[in-house]
C-alpha cells in the first residue's frame, strides 16, 4: 500500500487557556453527509490533557469548518484516575449513542505515569459526553500489574472487541524507568464490562520495542491493524528511535502477522513531521480510506493526514 500526505490539519494556538500545546491522538466520528470530527487531546499549562474537537470538511479534511472551545471531555474528580488527564482513544457509535473510551492520566511516584481507560456517552450526536463512572473501565490487574494504555474498539453484532496497549514492564533505560508496552486483545457484550486473556497480538520484535494505539479495520473477512512503534531507547532524542507507524493483519483478529514493511507511510525530510510518524488513525470516508496522525513531538506539531492510493 501507499500513501499521499495532504498536509498538516490543525496545531493548537492556545487561545481558549486549556490547549496550551499538543494535539494527541486525533480519532475521527463521521458527523454527517459533509462533516468529519476529529477529537485530540490537548495539554494546559501544567500539562494536564483535555479532549476537545473540530470539524472539517469530509471531502477536504484541511478544511476546518468548526474549533471547539472548551473540552468536550474535562479533567476528572480529584483522586480519581483521570483527575490529570483525559485523552480521546476510540469513538464509537452504538445505537444513538456515542461511546468515547478515553485515557485517564495520574502521575506516579517512581514511574512518571499510571494510566487506564475510562468511558464516556454521548446523546447529541458527539457534540457533548458524560462519563458513565468516576472510575476506570480498564485498570491494572493481576495479571498485567504495570499499565493500560490506547485503546481501539469496535462492534461485531452483539459483540464488542477492544484492541489495548498494555504495560509489561518499566525498563530502566539510562537510570530513568520506561514502560515497555505491547498491544493486547479483550471483548465484552455490553462495551463497558470488557473479559481480558492477557492475550498478545502484536508481540515485540526485541527487548526494547513497543507497540501502542492500534487501530482496527474490518476488510471483508480479514482484520487490517494500524498502530505506532519505537523504541524505548533514546526515543526523545534520536528520531530514528521514534514513533513509526506498523501494520499487521489478522482472519480472526487476535492472531496478527507483522508486516510493517508495507504500512506505506513514513517521515518526511523536513517540516512538521520529519521525526516521527505517531498514533495512525485510518477510516474510510466513501470509497477513500484516510489516515489521521501525529508527527513530531507527540502532538506538540499537531496532527494532519494522508489518503490511500492504489
Amino acid at each position: 500500500m501507499r500513501w499521499v500526505k495532504k498536509g498538516l490539519i490543525y496545531s493548537c494556538e492556545g487561545k481558549n487557556g486549556f490547549d496550551n500545546s499538543h494535539c494527541h491522538k486525533p480519532t475521527p466520528l463521521i458527523v454527517d453527509d459533509e462533516t468529519l470530527r476529529i477529537y485530540f487531546g490537548v495539554r494546559d499549562e501544567h500539562n494536564k490533557t483535555r479532549t476537545t474537537f473540530i470539524d472539517v470538511d469530509i471531502n477536504n479534511l484541511s478544511k476546518i469548518k468548526y474549533m471547539h472551545d472548551e473540552p468536550v471531555l474535562d479533567l476528572g474528580k480529584i483522586g480519581a484516575f483521570d483527575d490529570s488527564g483525559a485523552n480521546v482513544s476510540s469513538v464509537i457509535r452504538n445505537g444513538n449513542e456515542i461511546y468515547m473510551y478515553y485515557i485517564g492520566w495520574n502521575p506516579s511516584t517512581t514511574v512518571h505515569t499510571r494510566n487506564s481507560i475510562g468511558v464516556a456517552i454521548s446523546k447529541d450526536n458527539g457534540f457533548t459526553f458524560e462519563r458513565l463512572y468516576d472510575g476506570p473501565i480498564l485498570d491494572r490487574n493481576k495479571e498485567e500489574p504495570y499499565y493500560t494504555g490506547a485503546v481501539d474498539v469496535i462492534k461485531e453484532g452483539d459483540l464488542w472487541k477492544m484492541w489495548y496497549t498494555s504495560g509489561t514492564e518499566w525498563k530502566i533505560i539510562n537510570g530513568k524507568p520506561e514502560i515497555w508496552y505491547h498491544i493486547k486483545y479483550a471483548y465484552s457484550y455490553n462495551g463497558i464490562d470488557w473479559h481480558r486473556d492477557n492475550i498478545c497480538c502484536i508481540p515485540p520484535k526485541d527487548e526494547f520495542e513497543a507497540t501502542a494505539r492500534p487501530c482496527v479495520i474490518k476488510d471483508g473477512d480479514a482484520y487490517k491493524m494500524f498502530y505506532s512503534r519505537r523504541d524505548i531507547r533514546n526515543f526523545r532524542s534520536d528520531k530514528m528511535h521514534n514513533y513509526r507507524a506498523g501494520y499487521a493483519e489478522s482472519s480472526d483478529g487476535i492472531n496478527w502477522v507483522r508486516l510493517d514493511e508495507k504500512v506505506g507511510i513514513d517521515v518526511s525530510k523536513e517540516g512538521w513531521d520529519s521525526d516521527a510518524i505517531a498514533y495512525p488513525y485510518v477510516l474510510r470516508i466513501g470509497n477513500r480510506n484516510v489516515m489521521l496522525y501525529n508527527g513530531n513531538g507527540f502532538g506538540k506539531s499537531g496532527f494532519g493526514y494522508a489518503e490511500h492510493c492504489e
